[in-house]
């Protein structure tokens, strides 16, 4: 089968890879190789912020895609602890460089976890942060794996959600949920014993 678009993207964190994971792109998308363009491949990161300027300085016209899964640092560095080291702010500030140097719009994952990332207060900061700015904001429904005390958003509440940020200038989708089958999806891959 003939391959169209490639995601790299939860089996590690390309960036920390990066090398590596510049030398594939350059191959993959060569004419004399696969020759996938890069309009075709998106690269996701947890946020790790002087890599996102090193990548915005080869001006690669890939997607570049963001889990963010939370606005407010207290809870983010709770789910996130990559936010320890590269805060909300500090993330969103590489973001925006990103765009002024590539002129490429961001996808930002956001894991919709019922009494943590759903709150008014979050959809606010999300207002805050990306009114006016080329993004797109993924609403992903956190998929339910046995032993995390993390459940899901309802989904009457993540449409809620989506239709504030929407009414509110950013374009938002809900995601369809994956991996659920294997207690995976948005860095909850978990091994069964």
């Amino acid at each position: 089968r003939k391959v169209s678009n490639i995601v790299l993207m939860g089996t590690g964190e390309p960036l920390d890879n990066y090398d590596n994971v510049i030398d594939f792109l350059r191959i993959i998308s060569d004419e004399n190789g696969v020759n996938i363009g890069m309009r075709h491949i998106s690269l996701s990161t947890c946020g790790l912020v002087p890599k996102i300027y090193e990548l915005a300085k080869l001006k690669l016209q890939l997607t570049l895609s963001i889990s963010l899964h939370c606005p407010i640092d207290e809870i983010r560095s709770t789910i996130m602890p990559v936010n320890k080291t590269y805060n909300v702010d500090s993330l969103i500030k590489a973001c925006k460089d990103y765009f002024k140097v590539t002129g490429r719009r961001i996808s930002f994952e956001y894991a919709m976890i019922d009494g943590k990332t759903d709150s008014k207060e979050c959809a606010d900061k999300l207002i805050e942060f990306f009114k006016g700015f080329p993004a797109h904001m993924n609403l992903i429904p956190l998929n339910h794996v046995e032993g995390s005390p993390l459940e899901p958003t309802p989904m009457k509440k993540i449409k809620q959600f989506q239709n504030y940020l929407v009414k509110n200038g950013i374009n938002t989708t809900i995601r369809r949920s994956l991996g659920g089958d294997i207690s995976a999806s948005c860095g909850q891959l978990r091994k069964k014993y």
